[in-house]
């Protein structure tokens, strides 16, 4: 696995212009959202709650590849690049993104980078809030989220009254809602198990991105992560430690790492 301690090299030189930018397995990203509208919807969604983005919102939140003409917007979509030809050549559907701390900005990253892949017109992209201790994928959309998918988990609530489409084309997410007496043990039960089944079986062209806890924070993520395709790592620069880093590589050794994202980079 040293290779994402090379990948993380890479992408800083890439940064200052030494290497070509489709260098695979890393790219730097400091997004920060100016404004300008927010792509329009065109698909149907009739059973689908549909909500509104708030674009002011939006830019405080770094979320910038749903906001037009914005030049920062380029990094995800170069991401977007590698990660869909990786999964392309393998066959893979399903992406986990995690971090080895909690401040990286993984959870922007699969926001960012799911916007970018659902603009693919031959792609739909399911996005889900897996970090279900401290879920923020509705808060750094500015949705008010509800019931969220331990709901599903631990009440039965269906899947199809807790998706939601932002009004951007071809992404739908299942949003997270956070427990008190959340337990991770409820990632290996057969109800998880049927949904995974469930979601990864509907619709053949559908990419499913499952924002992750962090790798060193509990065992969330190693207990999920043998059910996902694939693995994208996001590192913060100047705030991973090298431990951090070590522990990291140990810990996602078998998995079929996408890349390392270098994050935060002036």
């Amino acid at each position: 696995m040293d290779y994402i301690q090379k990948a993380i090299d890479r992408a800083r030189e890439e940064r200052k212009g030494n290497i070509d930018s489709s260098a695979e397995g890393a790219v730097a990203a400091k997004p920060n959202a100016e404004n300008n509208a927010v792509m329009p919807d065109a698909i149907n969604y009739t059973r689908t709650r549909k909500i509104d983005l708030n674009l002011q919102w939006l830019k405080n939140q770094r979320i910038i590849v749903g906001l037009n003409n914005d030049p920062r917007a380029e990094v995800y979509r170069q991401l977007r690049t590698q990660v869909l030809q990786k999964l392309r050549a393998n066959s893979w559907k399903t992406i986990a993104v995690t971090s080895p701390n909690e401040s990286a900005g993984k959870s922007v990253t699969a926001i960012n980078l799911a916007i970018a892949i659902s603009k693919e017109v031959n792609q739909t992209v399911l996005l889900v809030d897996l970090d279900l201790r401290k879920p923020s994928i509705g808060q750094k959309l500015g949705v008010a989220i509800e019931q969220g998918l331990i709901d599903h988990l631990k009440f039965g609530v269906s899947i199809e009254s807790l998706l939601i489409n932002p009004n951007l084309e071809r992404l739908v997410i299942l949003p997270g809602r956070d427990d008190p007496e959340y337990s991770s043990e409820i990632l290996t039960t057969p109800q998880m198990k049927a949904l995974m089944k469930d979601l990864t079986s509907r619709y053949e062209s559908r990419i499913i991105i499952f924002d992750m806890p962090a790798l060193l924070v509990n065992d969330d993520a190693m207990m999920f992560l043998p059910e996902a395709d694939s693995v994208l790592l996001v590192v913060e620069n100047g705030g991973t430690t090298q431990e951090e880093l070590e522990r990291s590589k140990q810990l996602l050794e078998g998995k079929n790492l996408l890349g390392t994202v270098l994050n935060k980079v002036d």
